[in-house]
């Protein structure tokens, strides 16, 4: 098994996400030129650490009823309670509400500007 972890994001609209992934993570996107026929809207994402990418969503999201219906990636924050503030402030919700992993993290779950699910979590040993 491989350690490797690439994760991808699917947005509507491009720019939008890129505005509200910039302003939450500070993460740096990058266009990315397709080599063959089959042209795909993508963008490289540089966070510091793993590395991801944008991609043009490629089908219709399910109602919002439905729940999640994809793989949810969580990031590693410092504080999960300062980058809750930032999301709202950039047009995302909050889907669950931090909650403790008891004697391993605060977690809690959002919903970006494309209606994707994506978790943070704070490490903490005395998480009740």
């Amino acid at each position: 098994m491989s350690g490797h972890l690439f994760f991808e994001i699917q947005a509507d609209n491009m720019q939008r996400a890129v505005k509200f992934y910039q302003h939450v993570f500070e993460w740096n996107f990058f266009e990315h030129e397709s080599k063959d026929d089959i042209h795909v809207e993508y963008m490289r994402i540089e966070t510091g650490g793993t590395a991801g990418g944008l991609l043009k969503r490629p089908s219709e999201t399910p109602p919002p009823e439905c729940g999640t219906n994809a793989f949810v990636c969580s990031f590693e924050v410092v504080n999960v309670d300062s980058i809750s503030e930032k999301i709202l402030n950039a047009g995302g919700k909050m889907v669950m509400a931090k909650f403790a992993v008891p004697g391993v993290c605060w977690q809690g779950y959002f919903a970006d500007t494309e209606g994707n699910t994506f978790g943070l979590f704070q490490v903490d040993e005395n998480a009740k």
